[in-house]
């Protein structure tokens, strides 16, 4: 499937400013209209200190945002489909990791990008860990590389080159840095 069929094929959930379910809308048209939407932002951490976090570059090809670096796994769930179920999916599907998952938090967030896109989204933020020697295998269709850096790492790249970094990055760290470590999944 081509990015432009996937775009037109897939369909998000329309939410209201209460994250409440108001309808669906193909997936290019949301970002076109700038249509509020429902999404997740996945942080992934290995299971021994320093709990380094998973962060990926997006693929080069990405409708916005292509090449900035960003938290582990980003999508939409599917009509019907739980966040968590969602969040599990899509992890494999771009990452290759399987691993349970905990909704810590959501946020709001409008960006504009170049091309005339926009994300306006309801972004849950999920978390998970995985163990030290765990073997990454993403789809080149969507991640260009990944790294492994520490929170203290990240924040101070952050400051020193945030045009690096996909805009909802920033607000979905703050929600996971309020979480006791080591996590707690259950």
């Amino acid at each position: 499937m081509t990015a432009t069929e996937y775009l037109t094929s897939e369909q998000v959930i329309l939410v209201d400013d209460n994250d409440r379910e108001i309808g669906t809308a193909e997936k290019l048209s949301a970002h076109q209209h700038n249509l509020l939407h429902r999404a997740f932002s996945i942080f992934i951490f290995k299971d021994q200190p320093p709990y380094p976090l998973l962060l990926q570059q997006r693929s080069l090809h990405k409708y916005h945002s292509p090449g900035l670096w960003t938290n582990t796994c980003c999508s939409h769930p599917r009509l019907g489909e739980t966040l968590l179920a969602a969040g599990e999916r899509r992890l494999f599907e771009e990452m290759g990791l399987r691993c349970a998952l905990k909704n810590v938090g959501r946020f709001h967030y409008i960006a504009h990008f170049d091309n005339g896109l926009s994300e306006n989204e309801i972004d849950h933020v999920l978390i998970g860990l995985v163990p030290a020697d765990i073997l990454i295998s993403p789809n080149p269709q969507e991640v260009h590389t990944y790294r492994w850096i520490t929170l203290p790492e990240l924040e101070q790249t952050l400051r020193e080159h945030p045009e690096q970094f996909t805009p909802w990055l920033l607000k979905a760290l703050e929600i996971v840095k309020a979480q006791p470590f080591p996590l707690n999944l259950k």
